[in-house]
This record gives structure tokens, C-alpha cells and sequence, in this order.
């Protein structure tokens, strides 16, 4: 049976997994309702997190597909499935044509020698114009550096939603079949003549876990044939060489894994019996063979301290709780998360790298879903310096909005060391395309949202380090510090709520130290949440007073992340998410700033 690897990359929400469903539906490897994001959290976010590995058999071939993340801080996850596959499916949805994750995605395929095809998604949108899509896609093909071959691309026309595919928009919308086929006319067979003789080899592009066998490695079978039982050597890209033995091997059928007795080249596999297999080791049975280059991907941009949490809560919802713990699962991540880097500094202290705020804020929810309680620092941007001169990354930030919000997001982001580079009008809305460092978008999202009354749709993507910015000045907000320790009273938060932004609500365990909300003037506030009001037997005609609580802003991670300053810690545990100061006591802190 012939073979064909594909990819399906796209920005994020312009319909990769919603297409994909559909693919598995109208070939029948899979029932309706059934999704190829199977995460908890995929499910809560609706977004792609993880790639995942499925395969159809369509008019007598066998078709891997692999769904990859939309969003800029999982590019990893993107970039090591390129090198396992032969071409791709770049989805554009119809409407919005082109985004920043677009640009990187076709970027790294285009490099990798790939010819994309090209689906332009929901046309059904009311405002789609796919011929005006069309072209902003040629445009980024040839902007990009993309030969004539790969200039000439395929155009399918698709509603994923509905599960239908058209060569030409005005077709008839029946099922797939169209795409389908397209795939089979345009994606070379994976198993080329002689390649299933040759001696064994493969690599690893992803890791997964089984309680029974162990570690798995999800590899692309460039050459050979591999077995269950196996004797194999695993090589690193600087020729380290160790020796191994395959226990069992599985393919893929529809979204489920099917034990199998051999698979030859061109077939993506999954191998168990390699302990200690990496991302991007060659797998072969030819001790001279040159390993395949290592999966490289892009740097981390934002660092992140990982502490033991030390608050007064600390160890009353978690089941993991020292440092021993947290090092063993950031010592687990590493090997499945390219994208992420660990310094063990110390003991008690893990400095984490990653990708981009929610990179650590997916590893952070993971990890307190897991039963894991920490401590993180306020995250801060990387800083090279080369040849003495400071280096910090800068990022593209493009901008979807009604055009009335237009001046103040560009007034809010010029003072964050953004420049316009491009502003397009279409009809009461407006693409605004910026770029500035990194620096500037930390604790920006939840302005954005409050500057375009939720309205607007914000894209990044990292251009790379460049020269530093210099001091960029926010406005800042102060935080409210809880004095006292007990449970917050909505008397005392009435009062309190007059003077900035609270984050906890009535019967909320406070602790001294704990920050307990945001004032607006930019100042610190000592505060006593657990006051009540004073009783007496006098009754008068203001004692009576209808007390009515603003909604709290609710601390989740990202949002804490966002909202803390340089001298506190985001105390996260499996039921709360806290905010508080290194300092507990207000003697603490004074020392800390006299320091």
C-alpha cells in the first residue's frame, strides 16, 4: 500500500483540527464528534497544544496526517513535525487570509524544500473574498523566498465545519473527495524503490509515555524495515552511538495505535523498548551509518523562576510539594518539550526558559492539574550580549480591530517601544501590523482586551534578538497587601473596592503579605480584608447601608503572570492561584527596598 505523510499547519483558529475531524469522519477512521484534540485543556482553550498523529486509507492509500499547534509559542511542537513529513496543508482561513503564525509555518516548510498545498478555509464567512486570500498567499510565498515550484502551489476551497472540499470555489459542495484526491495527485509516496531493503534507519520527532511500556518514540522510517525484537543502535547528531532493543512497534489507524509485526519505509511508527530515546536520535542497525542533523528549533525568549512554595498555605492542596518533585517533573518535560530549557541553579530554584507566556502557563497548569504546588517569579525577557552590544527579542504584532480602538492601542503600544509598520482599512475594521521587543507585550493582553472592549484579535510572532530598547515605561499599578490573616469579609472589600481592582471575593483565606488586589494610582496599600463592621446597640440611619461588590478579576495563571510586579511571587497551587510579596511583613519589604 502506498504511503503519504502530510502536515496540516496553519495559524491558530483558521479551522486545523476541525478540518482534520472531518478528514477522519469521511473516511471512516473515525466517528463524528470525535476530535483530534484530545487534551483537557485543548478542550477548555479550544486551541491546539500538542501535535498528534492520525492516519486514513483513502482509495487504496494509506494518508499520516499530523495536526500541528496554531499558536507562536508551541512552534517547536510545529518544527520538529516538518522534518518527518513530505508536504503540508497550509490553512488559510478565507476571510482573514495571511497571519503572523502563517508567515512562520510556511517559512520553515518552504526552507525544508516542502510544496505546500493551499486550503482556504471557511469561505462560507460572510466577509470571506478567497480570491483576495489567494493572492495575499501567493504574495507570502514569494516574499518568503519560495521557488517556482513552490510558487505554483494547488488551491482546494473548503468548509471545514460542514466537511466539504471544492477545486474551484463555485463547485458543487459535496464531501472531501476533492481535497482527498488533491493530496494523492500532489504529495510524492513516501516508499521509494529500494528504500525497504536498505539497512534500518529512522528518527525520532516526538515522545510519548505508556504506564506498561514505558517511554515511546514516534519516528519517520526513512529506510528499511523494523521489527518488534529488534537489536538497533541509537545515535546522537554528534555520533554518540549506544545499543537498544525494539520490545513492540505500533502504526497508526484513524486516531488509534495498532500493534504491528514490521513497518517498512515511508511509515510513521511508534517504538517502545528504548528507555532513554531522544527527539531527533537516529534509530539504525548500521553501525557506520551518519546520523540524520539534530531537530533544530528557535530559542526560548522568556526565562521564569521555579521555586519550592514557601507561603502559609504552602503544602494544604498539594500532593507534590518539595523540590526533589518539581526537579523530576522538569526533568520529564524536557525530554518530550523542545522548546523548553531548565537551569537547575540550585536547590530550591529552577530558572525555566521558554517559548513565550503561555508556554510556561500551559507547563504551569499541567503541572498543578498534576497535584504540583510552586512558587514562580515575575517573568523577565532574555538578554544576549554579542560583541558588547545588548540583544533582547523582538516580536511582530499584528492587530485585528474596529477602527475606533485604532489611535489608543497605537498610542498604548508606541509607549511600549512599538512601530507601526503597516496599517490596512477594510471597510470599520483595521489591520495594524507593529514591531518592538518582547519586553513591551508582557502584562499588554488584558489592556488589549479592555482597550478594544474585547473586540479586537491580537497575533505575535518572534523576529529574532536585536538591539535593546531601552527603558520602556507602563503604567503601573500598585498592589493592595493584606495586613492580616483570615477570611476576607465583603464589608471590608466594599470599601475596599473604591480604591483600584480586587482579586479574591467574600470567604477568601487571606494571609499577611498577600496581594489581594491593584490600586489605580500606582501606589501600595496596606490593607485589612478580614474587617468587619462595628456593632453597637445605637441604630442609626446610614448603619443599614445595601453593600454591592464589583466581580472580582479572578487570578488565573496567565493573568497573574501579567499582573505581578518584580518583587512578587504567583503561588500556584492545584485549587488556587494567589498573588503575594517576596516580603511577607511590612519590616520584610523595608529591608528589601533599604537593600
Amino acid at each position: 500500500m502506498d504511503i503519504r505523510n502530510i502536515a496540516i499547519i496553519a495559524h491558530v483558529d483558521h479551522g486545523k483540527t476541525t478540518l482534520t475531524d472531518a478528514i477522519l469522519k469521511e473516511t471512516g477512521a473515525a466517528a463524528a464528534g470525535v476530535s483530534m484534540d484530545s487534551n483537557a485543556l485543548e478542550h477548555e482553550r479550544g486551541i491546539t497544544i500538542y501535535s498528534k498523529n492520525a492516519s486514513v486509507e483513502y482509495k487504496g492509500t494509506k494518508i499520516n496526517i499530523v495536526d500541528t499547534p496554531g499558536h507562536s509559542d508551541f512552534g517547536s511542537e510545529v518544527e520538529r513535525v516538518l522534518r518527518a513529513i513530505d508536504s503540508v496543508l497550509l490553512i488559510v482561513d478565507a476571510q482573514e487570509g495571511p497571519m503572523p503564525q502563517t508567515r512562520f509555518v510556511l517559512k520553515k516548510s518552504l526552507e525544508l524544500g516542502l510544496k505546500p498545498i493551499v486550503v482556504l478555509n471557511k469561505i462560507d464567512k460572510p466577509a470571506a473574498d478567497p480570491d483576495r486570500a489567494e493572492e495575499q498567499v501567493l504574495e507570502l510565498f514569494l516574499e518568503l523566498g519560495a521557488s517556482d515550484e513552490q510558487s505554483d502551489f494547488k488551491v482546494v476551497y473548503a468548509i471545514g465545519r460542514e466537511g466539504v472540499a471544492m477545486k474551484k470555489v463555485d463547485d458543487e459542495r459535496v464531501n472531501l473527495e476533492p481535497l482527498l484526491d488533491t493530496i494523492l495527485e500532489n504529495v510524492p509516496v513516501a516508499l521509494k524503490e529500494g528504500d525497504a531493503e536498505k539497512p534500518l534507519k529512522l528518527q525520532s520527532f516526538n515522545l510519548a509515555y505508556d504506564n506498561f511500556l514505558g517511554r515511546l518514540a514516534i519516528c519517520r522510517v526513512y529506510e528499511g524495515t523494523i521489527t518488534p525484537g529488534q537489536n538497533v543502535i541509537v545515535k546522537t547528531a554528534d555520533g554518540t552511538a549506544r545499543n537498544g532493543k525494539t520490545t513492540k512497534i505500533f502504526t497508526f489507524k484513524g486516531l488509534e495505535r495498532v500493534e504491528a509485526t514490521s513497518a517498512s519505509a515511508g511509515d510513521i511508527v511508534i517504538v517502545a523498548g528504548l528507555p532513554d530515546v531522544f527527539i531527533g536520535e537516529t534509530i539504525t542497525t548500521d553501525p557506520n551509518m551518519e546520523p540524520m542533523p539534530a531537530i533544530a528549533i528557535d530559542e526560548p525568549t522568556i526565562t521564569v523562576n521555579f521555586l519550592v512554595n514557601n507561603s502559609p498555605f504552602a503544602g494544604r492542596e498539594g500532593k507534590y510539594v518539595t523540590s526533589r518533585q518539581l526537579r523530576e517533573y522538569l526533568e520529564r518535560e524536557l525530554e518530550v518539550n523542545v522548546g523548553l530549557k531548565v537551569d537547575f541553579v540550585s536547590p530550591d530554584a529552577f530558572k525555566v526558559s521558554g517559548r513565550g507566556e503561555l508556554h510556561i502557563a500551559i507547563l504551569l497548569e499541567n503541572m498543578r492539574r498534576a497535584g504540583y504546588e510552586m512558587q514562580v517569579s515575575q517573568p523577565q525577557v532574555i538578554i544576549r550580549e554579542e560583541e558588547g552590544q545588548k540583544l533582547e527579542p523582538y516580536e511582530e504584532v499584528t492587530i485585528d480591530t474596529p477602527t475606533e480602538f485604532q489611535g489608543a492601542i497605537i498610542e498604548r503600544l508606541g509607549t511600549r517601544a512599538f512601530v507601526l509598520q503597516n496599517l490596512v482599512q477594510d471597510g470599520d475594521t483595521v489591520r495594524l501590523t507593529l514591531e518592538g521587543p518582547t519586553r513591551g507585550l508582557l502584562g499588554y493582553r488584558n489592556q488589549f482586551v479592555v482597550d478594544t472592549k474585547g473586540e479586537g484579535i491580537l497575533s505575535t510572532r518572534v523576529l529574532g534578538f536585536k538591539p535593546y530598547a531601552g527603558e520602556i515605561k507602563k503604567r503601573q499599578v500598585g498592589s493592595m497587601i493584606s495586613m492580616a490573616t483570615g477570611k476576607a469579609l465583603g464589608y471590608a472589600l466594599w470599601s475596599m473596592q473604591e480604591r483600584g481592582v480586587l482579586y479574591i471575593i467574600p470567604a477568601t483565606e487571606v494571609y499577611e503579605g498577600m496581594v489581594v488586589g491593584n490600586t489605580s494610582k500606582g501606589e501600595e496599600m496596606v490593607v485589612n480584608p478580614t474587617k468587619g463592621k462595628n456593632q453597637s446597640n445605637v441604630r442609626s440611619s446610614g448603619m443599614d447601608e445595601a453593600i454591592n461588590l464589583v466581580p472580582a478579576f479572578t487570578l488565573t495563571i496567565e493573568r497573574g503572570l501579567e499582573v505581578m510586579t518584580d518583587d512578587e511571587y504567583l503561588e500556584i497551587t492545584p485549587l488556587s492561584v494567589r498573588l503575594r510579596k517576596m516580603g511577607l511583613t511590612e519590616s520584610d519589604r523595608s529591608k528589601s527596598r533599604r537593600s
